[in-house]
C-alpha cells in the first residue's frame, strides 16, 4: 500500500516487514500466535529475470525505432529521449544497451498496417428517384509510382472520379456493403491495409451510390417530385449498371496519429454539390509481423503487461527514492512507450485493461503505490467483459490474480494495526482504498464467473479481523512480557496491556469501526471489545489469584491503577442489542476486594506525609489580601480534594461496599484535619520561640486561627465532594437511616465540633494577651491626678486599643475578629465594673471610668464594623452604666434624681423609671452629655479600614 504523495513513506515494504517478521520468528523473538484460518501467500516478485529483462527491453527498443504516426499532444516526440528513459527503466549499462540497440537495429523491419473502421455517414447526397441513395464505399491505399499527381491531396488539377477504380488493383481494393434507401448509412466495418512506406502513402476513400437495375413503372411509383422526374430522365441516357459518385476522403498517412477516430467531409468532383456530407472513420496505425522474439513467442497482452510491470515498477520506486508516493501517474516517456506499444500490437481496450490488471494487481503485493490505481482496470474489465473472448489460459492467469490479491489483502487488513498505522498520514484513506479495491473486485462479473466458490467477502474480513485480533493481543502480551518474574513487575506488565488494549479500542471505535461499517457493513469495535475483553479478564483473574487476600501498600498502588484501567476499559462496553450476552469483565471490581484496605490505607497515607511536609514548609505568613491564611492551609485543601478524587475514581458499584470506603474516607479526613490543628499549632510554637518581637508571635497565632478557620470551610464541602446526598439515596434500600446519622453525620459532627473548639482556643489566646494591657491601661486611669481631665486619662486606653484592634483586623478573618471583639468587650467590662465598685466613693475617677465606657462602647462598635449593639448592650454594661451614672453625680444631683424618681412612682401611668427629662438616655451608643468627654472620638483607625473579609470569599 502507500501513503499520499504528499507525504513521506514512513514504513517498511511489505515485502521487507515479511522477512524482518520470519527473521525475528528464526531468532525466536516472536510469540507463536494462534493458527490462523486464512492462507497466506508469499507476495509475488515484480522483477523479472535478466533474460526476460532482455527480451521486454528488445521490445521496447523495436517500438521506438519503428514508430509510426503523429505523436500526441502530451506525449514525448524525441525518440534519443525515449531510449534514455528505456535505459534508466531496465538499469541497462551503456554497454549492454548499446549491444541490444545495434540488434534491434538489424532486426526485420515489420509490416505497416493501416487498420481502418469504415463507422457510418451521414448528409450525403440523394441519388435515387426516391430521394436516397444506396451507398457503400471503396478504399485502398496509393503509394509512390501509383500516378501520384492524380492523388495528391494538395494538388489543384482536376480530379478524376473513380480514383481507387482506376488507380489500386483490384486485389488491394477494399470495399463495404451496401446500405439500401438511405442517407446516413451505418456499415461499422474493418478492413486492414498494408503499406511499405508511409511518408509516401495515402489513404483513399470513395463513397458510391449503387446503381439498380428497374424497370420504368418501378421508377414511376417512387416518383415524388419534379426533381424525380429529372433523375429518370437522366437515367434514361446513363449506361445500365453505372454507379454514381457521392464523394471521396483523401489523407496522406505522414499526417495520420497513430490513433485518430473523426468524422471527414466527403471531397466533390465537381462544385455541382460542394456539401456533400461527412463519413466517420477510426484509423489505427499498426504493426504486423513484428521480429522480435518476445512477440514471435508470448501473446501480445503478455508481453504489453510485462513491458507495463517493469515500468510502473521503476515509476514507482523513482518516487521512493525521493521520499514522496506514486500517486498512479505515469511519466510522459512511459505512457508515449505504453501507447506506442499497444496501438502497434493493435491490443483491445480490453486487453489492455486485463494487461493492466495483472501487472498493478502484482506490483501492488510488494510495493508501495495507491490502491486506486486498481479501480481503473477493474472498471474497463467490467464494463468489457465477455468470457468468451479469452483463452483457457488467460482465464486461470485471471483467476489467479483475483485469488492472489484476496489472498494478500485479507492478510494486510488482519495486521491492519501494523500496516495503516494512525501514526502515519493517510492510514484510514489507505486502508479504505484497499477495502474499495476488495470490494469492486467480488462485485465483478468476471470474479463471479472466474472463482465461483468463494465466501462472501465480508465474512472473510470479519474472520481475518477476529484472527488479527488475538494476533496483535498475543504480540502484546508477549512484548510486556516482565524481565523479571516479580509480583509487582507482573502487575505493570498487565496494567500496560490493559493500557495498550483500551487505546486499540479507543482507534478502532473513533477511525476503523467507521470505515469496515460504511464499507462492509462489519461493526469492528463490538467485535474487538468481545474478543479483547476476554483475553483481558482472563488475565487479570489469573493476576489475582496469584496476589492472594493480603495486599501490601506497594502492590496496592499499582493495583489502583490496574482497576482504573479496567474501569475505563469497561466504559466502553457496546450497548446490550450490539453484544452478546454476559461479558467476561462483568463484576471485575469483585476481584479487587482485597486490596481496598490497602489502598484506603495508602490514600491515609500519602494525605498525612503532604500535611506534614505542607506544615514544616510553613513560615505561618499570610498569602496576601484578601488571603489570610498561610500556605499549608492551601496545601491541606488539596491534600483533601485528593481524597475525595480518589473516592470518585473508586465509584465502587457495590452500594454496601461503597458506603464503607465513604466512611474510611470522612474518617481519614476528619482525623487529619484534628492532627493538622495539632502540628500548625506545634509549628507556632516552634516559630515563636526564636522570636523577639510578641507582635510576630502574634501575628503568627493570628494566621493559625485563620488556617483553622479554612480547614473548618473545607471540611464542610466534604458532604458535597463525596456525594452524600446520592450515596444515602442508593444505598437507602440496604441500610437504616439511623446508620447514616450516626456514621457520616456523627463524624463530620465530631470533627467541626473539634475544630470549633481549636479556633476557640487560638482566639482565647489571642483575647489573652490584649486582656491585661487593657487592664493596665484601666488601671493607670485610676492612678491618674484630679486634675487630669477625662479624655486625657482615657487617652492611652484609646491608643493600645487602636493600635492592638487595628493589628488584629488585618490579619483576622472576619469571623474570627468578631469573635475576639466579643472576648475583650466582655473582658474590659468585667474589669470596669470591678474598678468602679472599688472607687465608688471617687466621684472624679467615676467620672474617667464613665467618659472611658462611653468612648470604649464607641470604639467596639466602630460604626456597624464591630460588634452589633444588641451583643454590646448586655445586662452588666446596663448595670455598670447605672451606678456610674450615680457615682459620677454630685450631692445636688442625687437629691434631684431621687426626687425625680418618687414624683415618677407617683404617676400610675408610667411605669417606667426613665431617666430625668434633662439627660438623655444612658444605654444609647450616640448619647451626650454635658461632660468634655461625653463626644466619642472623631475616628478609630482599624474603623476606617474595610471590614474584614470573610473566609469564604
Amino acid at each position: 500500500m502507500a501513503t499520499p504523495h504528499s507525504q513521506p513513506l514512513r514504513r517498511l515494504p511489505l515485502l521487507r516487514q515479511a522477512i524482518k517478521m520470519k527473521r525475528q520468528k528464526a531468532k525466536g523473538l516472536l510469540l507463536e500466535t494462534p493458527p490462523q484460518t486464512d492462507q497466506e501467500m508469499e507476495p509475488p516478485s515484480h522483477h523479472f529475470s535478466p533474460e526476460e529483462k532482455a527480451l521486454i527491453y528488445e521490445e521496447a527498443l523495436y517500438t521506438v525505432l519503428h514508430r509510426i504516426g503523429q505523436p500526441e499532444p502530451k506525449h514525448v516526440a524525441e525518440a534519443t529521449e525515449l531510449l534514455s528513459y528505456l535505459q534508466e527503466a531496465f538499469h541497462m549499462t551503456p554497454e549492454v544497451h548499446q549491444q541490444l540497440f545495434r540488434k534491434v537495429q538489424d532486426l526485420e523491419k515489420p509490416l505497416f498496417c493501416l487498420k481502418v473502421t469504415v463507422k457510418q455517414a451521414k448528409g450525403i447526397l440523394g441519388k435515387d428517384v426516391s430521394g436516397y441513395s444506396d451507398p457503400y464505399c471503396l478504399l485502398g491505399i496509393i503509394e509512390h509510382g501509383m500516378n501520384m499527381a492524380e492523388n495528391d491531396p494538395g494538388s489543384n488539377r482536376r480530379r478524376q472520379k473513380a480514383v481507387v477504380k482506376n488507380t489500386i488493383p483490384e486485389d488491394q481494393t477494399h470495399r463495404t456493403q451496401v446500405i439500401s434507401q438511405t442517407l446516413s448509412p451505418e456499415w461499422d466495418e474493418t478492413f486492414f491495409l498494408e503499406f511499405e512506406d508511409i511518408t509516401t502513402a495515402s489513404f483513399h476513400l470513395d463513397m458510391w451510390d449503387a446503381d439498380q437495375v428497374e424497370s420504368v413503372r418501378q421508377k414511376l411509383g417512387e416518383l415524388t417530385d419534379l426533381h424525380g422526374l429529372r433523375r429518370i430522365f437522366k437515367e434514361a441516357r446513363k449506361d445500365k449498371g453505372q454507379d454514381d459518385f457521392l464523394g471521396n476522403v483523401v489523407l496522406r498517412l505522414q499526417d495520420l496519429h497513430c490513433r485518430e477516430d473523426q468524422w471527414y467531409p466527403l471531397e466533390p468532383r465537381t462544385e455541382t454539390y460542394p456539401d456533400r456530407g461527412q463519413c466517420h472513420l477510426q484509423f489505427l496505425l499498426i504493426h504486423k509481423r513484428r521480429a522480435t522474439t518476445a512477440s514471435r513467442t508470448h501473446p501480445s497482452y503478455t508481453v504489453h503487461r510485462h513491458l507495463l510491470q517493469q515500468l510502473v515498477s521503476h515509476e514507482v520506486t523513482q518516487h521512493q527514492a525521493g521520499s514522496t508516493s506514486w500517486d498512479g501517474e505515469l511519466s510522459p516517456q512511459a505512457s508515449t512507450i505504453l501507447f506506442l506499444h499497444a496501438t502497434q500490437k493493435d491490443l483491445s481496450e480490453f486487453h489492455q485493461s486485463m494487461a493492466q490488471w495483472l501487472a498493478y494487481s502484482r506490483l501492488y503485493q510488494s510495493l508501495e503505490f495507491p490502491g486506486s490505481c486498481l479501480l481503473h482496470p477493474i472498471t474497463a474489465i467490467e464494463y468489457q467483459w465477455i468470457q468468451g473472448r479469452l483463452k483457457p489460459e488467460q482465464r486461470e492467469e485471471l483467476a489467479a490474480s483475483f485469488n492472489s490479491l484476496l489472498t494478500y489483502g485479507l492478510s494486510l487488513i488482519r495486521r491492519f494495526r501494523s500496516i495503516f498505522p494512525l501514526s502515519a498520514s493517510g492510514s484510514p484513506a489507505r486502508l479504505q482504498s484497499l477495502l474499495r479495491v476488495l470490494i469492486q473486485m467480488c462485485k465483478m462479473k468476471a470474479f463471479g464467473e472466474l472463482c465461483p466458490n468463494g465466501a462472501p467477502l465480508s465474512s472473510l474480513v470479519t474472520e481475518v479481523l477476529r484472527t488479527g485480533t488475538l494476533e496483535w493481543f498475543h504480540l502484546k502480551l508477549q512484548h510486556h512480557q516482565p524481565m523479571v518474574q516479580d509480583m509487582q513487575e507482573m502487575c505493570k506488565a498487565i496494567l500496560s496491556l490493559v493500557l495498550d488494549v483500551s487505546g486499540d479500542l479507543h482507534q478502532c471505535q473513533r477511525t476503523w469501526n467507521k470505515i469496515f461499517n460504511n464499507t462492509l457493513k462489519i461493526d469492528l469495535f463490538s467485535m474487538a471489545f468481545s474478543e479483547l475483553q476476554k483475553l483481558v479478564a482472563q488475565r487479570v483473574k489469573e493476576h489475582m489469584e496469584m496476589v492472594g487476600s493480603v495486599v501490601n501498600p506497594e502492590m496496592g498502588e499499582s493495583l489502583f491503577q490496574l482497576y482504573l484501567s479496567l474501569k475505563e476499559l469497561y466504559q466502553l462496553v457496546p450497548p446490550p442489542s450490539e453484544r452478546d450476552g454476559i461479558l467476561d469483565l462483568d463484576g471485575f471490581h469483585k476481584w479487587f476486594l482485597p486490596a481496598i484496605p490497602a489502598w484506603l490505607l495508602k490514600t491515609y497515607s500519602v494525605a498525612l506525609a503532604r500535611l506534614q511536609r505542607a506544615v514544616q514548609m510553613d513560615q505561618l505568613v499570610p498569602l496576601g489580601e484578601p488571603i489570610k491564611h498561610s500556605t499549608s492551609a492551601v496545601d491541606l485543601s488539596t491534600c483533601f480534594a485528593q481524597i475525595s478524587h480518589t473516592a470518585r475514581q473508586l465509584d465502587w458499584p457495590d452500594p454496601e461496599v461503597a458506603f464503607m470506603i465513604t466512611v474510611k474516607f470522612v474518617e481519614d479526613t476528619c482525623k487529619l484535619a484534628l492532627v493538622y490543628c495539632s502540628l500548625i499549632k506545634a509549628r507556632a510554637k516552634e516559630l515563636s520561640v526564636h522570636q523577639k518581637d510578641q507582635g510576630q508571635a502574634a501575628n503568627m497565632l493570628c494566621v493559625v486561627v485563620n488556617n483553622m478557620e479554612q480547614l473548618r470551610l473545607v471540611v464542610l464541602k466534604l458532604p458535597t465532594q463525596l456525594a452524600w446526598k446520592d450515596l444515602e439515596q442508593w444505598a437507602g434500600a440496604i441500610l437504616e437511616p439511623e446508620q447514616l446519622q450516626h456514621t457520616l453525620h456523627a463524624q463530620l459532627k465530631g470533627a467541626l465540633t473539634g475544630l470549633d473548639h481549636e479556633i476557640r482556643s487560638g482566639v482565647r489566646t489571642l483575647a489573652e494577651q490584649l486582656e491585661a494591657g487593657i487592664s493596665r491601661h484601666i488601671q493607670k486611669i485610676v492612678g491618674t491626678s484630679e486634675n487630669t481631665v477625662p479624655e486625657d486619662a482615657i487617652l492611652p486606653l484609646m491608643k493600645f486599643l487602636e493600635s492592638e484592634l487595628c493589628y488584629m483586623n488585618r490579619n483576622l478573618v472576619q469571623e474570627n475578629f468578631n469573635s475576639l471583639l466579643l472576648l475583650l468587650w466582655t473582658h474590659t467590662l468585667s474589669v470596669l465594673t470591678q474598678t468602679a465598685a472599688a472607687q465608688r466613693n471617687s466621684v472624679q475617677i467615676s467620672q474617667k471610668l464613665k467618659t472611658a465606657l462611653q468612648n470604649l462602647e464607641f470604639c467596639f462598635h466602630a460604626e456597624g464594623c464591630g460588634l452589633s449593639p444588641e451583643i454590646l448592650h448586655t445586662p452588666s454594661l446596663q448595670d455598670l452604666q447605672r451606678n456610674l451614672e450615680l457615682q459620677a453625680s454630685s450631692t445636688q444631683e442625687l437629691i434631684q434624681r431621687y426626687f425625680s424618681n418618687r414624683i415618677q412612682q407617683q404617676i400610675p401611668h408610667r411605669r417606667s423609671l426613665g431617666p430625668s427629662p434633662s439627660r438623655p438616655p444612658t444605654d444609647s451608643p450616640n448619647r451626650s452629655s454635658g461632660s468634655r468627654c461625653s463626644a466619642p472620638p472623631t475616628c478609630y483607625p482599624w474603623t476606617l479600614m474595610a471590614p474584614a473579609i470573610p473566609l469564604s470569599s
